[in-house]
C-alpha cells in the first residue's frame, strides 16, 4: 500500500490539545500505538491501559524512528526535535487520527458492521463469502481471519475488533485493491465510547445477531452492553449518501449508492430495542415466526455435516441446503441472505442457490476426522447462551451414546458466566474436563473451581475431571471416546494462543486434536 503523507497540524485539526511541544508542520509517514512498530517519521499514540501505559513506551518508540507523540499525562522527560501532543483522551482521539491519516477510507467504500454476543464470526465470513460468490468485491475483518486484496488470511490477533489504526489501515488497503464492500466485525468493546474503535468508521449497514451474556467485566451491566453494541445502529443515521459507486454485476440491482439499513433477529428479545435507535430502515429473519419477519426458515433438517431448509418469505420460498453443522448456522445463513440481497439487489431464489457452496468458519462446529469411530468437534463457544445452542444438538444427536465435552473460561474477564457454563455442560453432557482457556492473571485451577460450582449430578475423578493443562484435558476426553460418541472441544476455536500472567504459547486446537488422535493410534486426516 501507497505511502500516506499529512502533517501533525492537519491530523489534530479541531481536537484542542492540552499542550504543544515542537513543531506542528512536521510531516507523519505512519502511525501506531504499538512502540515495536514505530519507524522513521511515525505517529506513536501513547494509550493508557489495565495493566501498562503506553508512556513507558514512548522511548522505545523514538529510538525506532517516531518523531511525533500524542499523550494524555504529563511527561516527566520531553526529548529535543521531537514534537508532542497532550490530548484528553489519547485512546478516544486515536479513532480520528487513524481516520485522517488514511484520508478516510469508510466514506469511500460501502461498510458492513455485524455486531451480536454469538454468531458475529460466521454471520461476517457468510455476507463476504455470499457477496464473493454473487460477483461483488468484498473484504473483511473478523475475529478469525480477514481479507484486504487477493488472500484470505489469519488474525494474528485475540481482539475481535482491532484498533483503530488497523481498522482504517485495512479498509485503505481493500480501497487500493479494489474492493467496493468491507465486512467488518464489531465487537462491544469496538463499539464502545470508551475505546472509540470504531467511533469514525462510516457504517451503510449494521446486523444484530442477538445480545445474551457476555463481557460484563468491561462493560458494568448487561443494559450497557447492549446500549455499546447499539452503537452500531446509531451511526447508521451518519451514513455517508453517494459513495464511490460499487460495481452491480446484475441486471436486476438495486440504485448504485445502496440507502442505508438494518438487519436484526426478529427472535432475539432485543430486536425491537436496536429498531428503536436508529432512523433507517431495519429488516429482520426468524426460525421462529413466519411471516413476523422479512425472511424466515422452515422445515429445518439437520444432520452431522449440515442442515436442509425452506428460505421463505412473502411471496415466495425455496429449498436449500448448507454444508454448515448445527441449526444454530441456519440463522446465521438467514442474516448473511438479507443483507446481501438489500446490497446487490439479487433476489432470495438465486442467492439460495449459492448456499450450498458456503464453507464453515474455521473453529466453527469443526470436525476432526482421523479414522475414529467417534466424533470430534471444535468450536469456539464460550458463553452460556452458545453453550446452550451448540451442546443441545449434540446431545439429541448423540442419543443413549456419550457426549463428553472438554472446556474452560477465560480468566480476568465476566466471571458470573463460570458456574452457568458449568450447569449448561452438565446438562446436556455425560463427561465433563475442565480445562485452560486463556488464564491470564488468575490461578487456573481457581477459574475451573468457579465453573465447577455450577456443575450438578457429576462426581469428581469419574465424569468430572479438572484438569489445567489443556492437552492432557484433550487426551482425556479422546481417551474416554467410544464407538458413537461425540467429543467437543469448547472455548479456543480458532485462537492461536492461550495466555497466561504475563506470557503466552502457542496453540491451534485443531491440530492438537489430530496430535491427540494420532497418539491414539488413528490416522492423520486426508485434506
Amino acid at each position: 500500500m501507497h505511502a500516506m503523507a499529512h502533517t501533525l497540524m492537519a491530523l489534530i485539526e479541531g481536537m484542542h490539545p492540552q499542550a504543544v511541544r515542537g513543531s506542528l508542520d512536521l510531516e507523519v509517514l505512519g502511525i501506531c500505538y504499538d512502540s515495536r512498530q514505530a519507524k522513521p517519521g511515525w505517529l506513536f499514540v501513547a494509550l493508557p491501559g489495565i495493566h501498562t501505559d503506553g508512556a513507558r513506551f514512548i522511548q522505545s518508540a523514538i529510538k525506532n524512528g517516531a518523531r511525533s507523540i500524542v499523550h494524555q499525562d504529563e511527561l516527566s522527560e520531553y526529548v529535543a526535535g521531537i514534537s508532542y501532543v497532550r490530548l484528553s483522551d489519547t485512546r478516544f482521539s486515536m479513532s480520528a487520527l487513524a481516520d485522517r491519516f488514511y484520508d478516510s477510507p469508510s466514506k469511500r467504500i460501502t461498510v458492513i458492521g455485524v455486531t451480536g454476543t454469538e454468531g458475529k464470526s460466521t454471520v461476517t465470513w457468510l455476507i463476504y463469502r455470499l457477496l464473493d460468490l454473487a460477483g461483488c468485491k468484498a473484504g473483511f475483518i473478523s475475529t478469525v481471519e480477514y481479507r484486504v486484496a487477493d488472500t484470505v488470511l489469519p488474525n494474528p490477533e485475540h481482539q475481535t475488533t482491532p484498533e483503530a489504526t488497523t481498522i482504517h489501515e485495512k479498509l485503505s488497503a481493500m480501497l487500493e485493491h479494489g474492493l467496493d464492500y468491507a465486512v467488518v466485525e464489531s465487537s462491544s468493546h469496538g463499539l464502545s465510547k470508551r475505546t472509540n474503535r470504531l467511533g469514525d468508521v462510516h457504517f451503510d449497514v449494521g446486523i444484530m445477531t442477538n445480545v445474551r451474556h457476555e463481557h460484563l467485566e468491561f462493560h458494568g451491566s448487561w443494559e450497557c452492553y447492549r446500549d455499546d453494541k447499539a452503537n452500531l445502529f446509531r451511526a447508521l443515521d451518519r451514513a455517508i449518501p453517494n459513495k464511490h459507486p460499487a460495481t452491480r454485476p446484475y441486471s436486476d440491482a438495486r440504485s448504485i449508492a445502496p440507502k442505508p439499513f438494518g438487519v436484526v433477529c426478529a427472535d432475539d428479545d432485543s430486536a425491537d430495542y436496536f429498531r428503536a435507535v436508529t432512523k433507517v430502515p431495519v429488516y429482520t429473519y426468524s426460525m421462529k415466526s413466519p411471516h413476523a419477519a422479512n425472511l424466515w426458515a422452515q422445515d429445518i433438517g439437520e444432520d452431522s455435516r449440515g442442515t436442509d431448509f425452506t428460505i421463505a418469505w412473502n411471496g415466495g420460498s425455496v429449498r436449500t441446503r448448507a454444508n454448515l453443522p448445527g441449526r444454530f448456522n441456519v440463522e446465521n445463513v438467514l442474516a448473511s441472505l438479507v443483507v446481501v440481497s438489500g446490497l446487490s439487489g439479487m433476489g432470495y431464489e438465486k442467492l439460495a442457490a449459492l448456499v450450498p457452496a458456503l464453507e464453515p468458519v474455521r473453529g466453527r462446529m469443526s470436525r476432526i476426522d482421523c479414522g475414529q469411530k467417534f466424533e470430534l468437534i471444535v468450536d469456539y463457544a464460550h458463553t452460556p447462551s452458545s453453550f446452550d445452542a451448540v451442546l443441545k444438538p449434540l446431545r439429541d444427536r448423540a442419543g443413549k451414546h456419550r457426549l463428553v465435552c472438554v472446556f474452560g473460561s477465560a480468566g480476568e474477564r465476566d466471571t458470573q458466566k463460570r458456574p452457568e457454563q458449568g450447569a449448561i455442560a452438565a446438562r446436556y453432557c455425560d463427561v465433563l474436563i475442565l480445562t485452560d482457556e486463556d488464564p491470564r492473571g488468575e490461578q487456573p485451577m481457581a477459574i475451573l473451581e468457579d465453573i465447577a460450582q455450577g456443575v450438578q449430578g457429576k462426581t469428581r475423578g469419574t465424569d468430572l475431571f479438572l484438569i489445567p493443562d489443556r492437552r492432557a484435558a484433550i487426551a482425556q476426553g479422546l481417551s474416554m471416546a467410544g464407538d458413537g460418541d461425540i467429543v467437543v472441544l469448547l472455548g479456543k476455536g480458532h485462537e492461536n494462543s492461550i495466555i497466561y500472567n504475563g506470557t503466552s504459547i502457542a496453540w491451534n486446537e485443531i491440530e492438537e486434536a489430530q496430535a491427540a488422535l494420532n497418539a491414539l493410534g488413528y490416522r492423520k486426516e486426508r485434506a
